[in-house]
């Protein structure tokens, strides 16, 4: 038996076997992507190939701390309903020793190849890093290829999260990336193959340019045209908090601007984050074959007190977002939910037009575990109006300050925590809960918070209160499962 195939048998038996105590557990999410055990973190590879939407993700099957990751696979038609897959990549290969790091994926010539970081460290711990390649003629099964990129003078071995695409005649890669500064970057490669790359230097960050002071290392970088802007995402680490932005320990956003595939130049404004909750991180994107611009992103931050989940004694941690579609609105960047999990709803819509005045109230059939609430048409003449979740997440509207806030029960010490957006006005939310998270999408997707939030198991409660007259009208669904 090779390597290869040990590792694999090695975690689908340890899945196997840990399969009853994942199940048990009450915080088990009905329809975002988990991991089957372990930790699950950056979503990768994602794309629609042949029809199919192919989404392969960070795992660690053995524990739920982070090591030598493998790249779990899920697979879908519609978004709703999911299958797993056979594991992609095992970390089977001197290249990549220590884990099977992010990644993307591409089709060329009728096949799917996967780009993703080969991770390794020697016995004192120092690290070098591989963008390798894998090829499929299936989408289920991957022949290895090898290292097609080693690292270039000028940076460190934190170099990884190869994501690229296809432009001008040509194919491109952007690559997270420190500068020997200590700067973060995104760094640019270019083929007219796939497999034989030129380092075009850095696109942006890197100690130059608009972002030359953005933390230390930038994180799964992924650039792409949206209705006439070219957007860059990524990750960066090491901001400091600034008012009510930067309130995690790292953060996930874009800069709008123009790339020039001649030049290999990117032209672009300053850095937005495009989630203001507690747990989002590492997003990805692809263009499916309606045209749409699709994100996933981790539900959760890397070094943010992951071990302290109520999930660990049931041996499995974090998950995926909703899947969302992005657009771009005035140049600035809206995500929406798919319109395919309308499909998840499992009845008619639960209807109120609601009046709040100094209490807080609970209306007939507007409770749950795994729903979705639509308010619209909100009018908050004074005061503050709120909502909250199993009594512990509360998401509240200042009409005075035009603040949003959210807050929840902090699962290290019970303490309360908030996170925090200013509005022109708040005139619809749609909220999407899923027994322990929770994702808010403000204004048509202006803002977005995403969190994980642990109320009592058995707590469905949802409760509207208003310190003055607020009113608007609800609907709710009960939302099935996708596996």
């Amino acid at each position: 038996m090779s390597k290869d195939q040990q590792l694999r048998l090695e975690a689908n038996q340890h899945a196997a076997k840990q399969k009853s105590i994942v199940e048990q557990d009450p915080y088990r999410l009905h329809y975002h992507v988990m991991p089957p055990v372990g930790l699950l973190n950056d979503p990768n590879g994602f794309i629609q190939w042949r029809g199919t939407y192919h989404l392969f993700y960070q795992w660690m099957p053995f524990k739920t701390g982070h090591g030598s990751k493998f790249w779990g696979h899920y697979s879908t038609q519609d978004f709703v309903h999911w299958k797993q897959e056979e594991i992609a990549l095992a970390p089977s290969q001197w290249y990549e020793k220590n884990g099977c790091y992010s990644g993307s994926a591409i089709e060329h010539e009728g096949k799917l190849y996967i780009f993703y970081t080969g991770n390794v460290k020697d016995d004192d711990g120092n690290r070098e890093s591989y963008q390798c390649l894998a090829v499929s003629d299936d989408g289920i099964h991957f022949e290895k290829k090898g290292p097609v990129i080693e690292r270039p003078e000028g940076y460190t071995a934190h170099f990884r999260d190869p994501k690229v695409w296809e432009q001008d005649g040509q194919y491109f890669m952007v690559i997270g990336a420190q500068t020997k500064e200590l700067k973060g970057a995104v760094v640019l490669f270019r083929s007219r193959n796939l497999v034989d790359w030129t380092h075009a230097g850095i696109l942006t960050g890197g100690g130059n340019g608009r972002i030359k002071e953005y933390g230390y290392m930038f994180e799964c970088p992924d650039l792409f045209h949206l209705e006439g802007k070219d957007i860059l995402v990524f990750s960066p680490q090491g901001l400091e908090p600034e008012g009510m932005k930067y309130q995690n320990v790292y953060q996930a956003g874009y800069v709008t601007g123009t790339f020039d595939s001649k030049t290999g130049t990117f032209k672009h404004g300053g850095f937005y984050e495009l989630d203001q909750g507690f747990d989002f991180y590492a997003p990805q994107t692809t263009k499916d074959q309606q045209g749409r611009r699709i994100l996933f992103a981790w539900m959760s931050v890397p070094d943010q007190n992951e071990q302290d989940n109520p999930t660990i004694k049931h041996h499995w941690l974090h998950n995926m977002t909703i899947p969302r579609e992005l657009k771009c609105i005035g140049g600035k960047v809206y995500q929406v939910p798919v319109r395919e999990l309308a499909d998840l709803r499992v009845n008619e819509a639960v209807e109120h037009r609601i009046e709040l005045k100094q209490k807080n109230q609970q209306f007939e059939g507007v409770h749950g575990k795994a729903v979705e609430l639509l308010a619209e048409d909100i009018i908050v003449s004074k005061g503050w109006f709120d909502i909250t979740v199993g009594e512990a997440a509360r998401m509240v509207y200042s009409s005075e300050q035009k603040i949003f806030t959210l807050e929840r029960q902090s699962y290290v010490d019970g303490v309360v925590e908030k996170r925090q957006c200013r509005l022109n006005d708040l005139k619809n939310l749609h909220i999407f809960v899923d027994t322990s998270s929770i994702e808010v999408f403000i204004n048509d997707g202006e803002y977005v918070f995403s969190s994980r939030f642990y109320p009592s198991p058995n707590n469905e409660s949802i409760q509207f209160g208003a310190s003055e007259k607020s009113c608007f009208t609800l609907k709710k669904w009960d939302l099935t499962k996708i596996f």
